[in-house]
């Protein structure tokens, strides 16, 4: 007797491990398991939180590679990525580089199960941001090597600069760049490559690529130009370690969603994730003037979408944190929070959007650098104590005033 689909579930592995190849192989095999069974079934045991995380992540794989085996649409797709001090995640796990992901590999491999046999051609632009360890020239011999060389294109963001038009006219060197010029190069390049949308994500092997289907079918049944991956939504799968931050990070995010009120009060709640599709008309104004070159280019581009007055989806998707190598760990995640807030102000105020320009003044006036904030980050005003993570950002709950006088009495 062949065994239920609620059998399967119960019995699929409880871990999954970005490192290893046959954790990635298991997540096809449980797909071949529950092949024949109707997806509203997959899905509903899928989005059950109680339900082991290997049958969750194959649940949304399965609910992409559903649509795309029925999707009748011709176009391309760019996946871009950049890459900074990715040198061992490039790389095949072993004794010596135990964080090992394969991720070239493995996003080519995603890519090709997910797509082949169907109307839609790919293709991977993956951008060195003057990685001083040389990810660039490793995933280009990686590139050298695949069966795929042809879908795939390494770029150095240090060959473009200076340059004399945008997107890159205002971005100095490779050294100033911090992931969002990588990016927007990236972008530039797929667009002149003929690309009708741009899927954005991550080095690392995060966000499993065979989801695509999932950021597609809002764009092509509905018409969305721009379509956001969300890891808060509930019937999301997120694996984050979220207890590296102190108790402070509940006043960053007040802070954030004040200066971003245009951007959070769309229900926007996960601005960074790295998993987006934007339409290459939409790019083509993002890449007319970018404010920002550095982590918080997402909100940079959210921002000009709404100032465009573009409709936008928002997906849930599984997304497994990569933490060991995390650019947040190497750089410190304070410096990370102090980019995220300074890019926000400069994004909404380059966009013209509403926003809270005395939240705004605040920060600029008295965040002098991440050193601030890592004072902020152990303590918890007491007006946000017992404050719900929808309250955060209403200025009622807690004003600028009073979050400025909170800062000067921690410094």
């Amino acid at each position: 007797m062949n065994p239920s689909l609620s059998d399967i579930c119960k019995l699929s592995k409880q871990s999954f491990d970005l490192t290893s190849a046959s954790d990635q192989e298991y997540l096809y095999d449980l797909i071949d398991q529950i092949k024949g069974f109707p997806l509203n079934e997959i899905l509903t045991l899928g989005n059950d939180t109680h339900s082991p995380l290997s049958f969750r992540i194959t649940a949304k794989i399965a609910d992409s590679k559903n649509y795309i085996d029925s999707c009748q649409h011709q176009l391309k797709i760019g996946v871009v990525f950049a890459m900074w001090g990715e040198q061992n995640r490039l790389q095949k796990k072993s004794n010596a580089n135990p964080n090992g992901e394969d991720l070239l590999n493995v996003k080519v491999h995603q890519l090709d199960w997910l797509l082949s046999g169907s109307k839609i051609d790919w293709k991977i632009f993956a951008v060195d941001d003057g990685c001083p360890h040389g990810s660039g020239n490793i995933a280009e011999s990686i590139r050298k090597n695949s069966e795929f060389a042809d879908q795939i294109e390494v770029l150095f963001l240090k060959n473009f600069l200076p340059a004399d038009d945008p997107p890159l006219k205002n971005l100095k060197s490779a050294d100033d760049s911090r992931k969002g010029g990588a990016i927007l190069l990236g972008c530039q390049k797929a667009v002149q490559d003929d690309v009708d949308l741009v899927i954005y994500t991550d080095a690392d092997n995060s966000v499993h690529l065979s989801q695509i289907g999932l950021l597609l079918r809002p764009h092509l049944e509905e018409g969305y130009k721009v379509v956001l991956g969300n890891r808060k939504d509930p019937n999301a799968v997120l694996v984050k370690q979220e207890n590296r931050w102190g108790i402070g990070i509940k006043a960053l995010r007040h802070m954030q969603r004040m200066i971003g009120v245009s951007i959070f009060s769309r229900d926007i709640r996960d601005s960074q994730a790295a998993f987006k599709l934007y339409h290459k008309d939409i790019l083509a104004e993002i890449l007319k003037n970018p404010s920002v070159y550095d982590f918080s280019f997402d909100s940079d581009w959210i921002a000009c979408v709404i100032a465009m007055e573009e409709k936008f989806a928002k997906v849930p998707f599984a997304f497994i944190d990569s933490f060991a190598e995390s650019a947040s760990i190497v750089q410190g995640p304070m410096t990370t929070w102090e980019t995220l807030l300074k890019g926000l102000i400069r994004a909404v105020r380059a966009r013209k959007i509403p926003h809270n320009e005395e939240m705004a003044k605040v920060v600029m006036d008295n965040i002098a650098s991440h050193h601030d904030l890592e004072l902020l980050i152990n303590d918890l005003p007491k007006e946000l104590v017992n404050a719900e993570d929808i309250d955060l950002g209403n200025p009622e709950i807690m004003s600028p005033a009073a979050i400025k006088e909170w800062i000067l009495s921690k410094k």
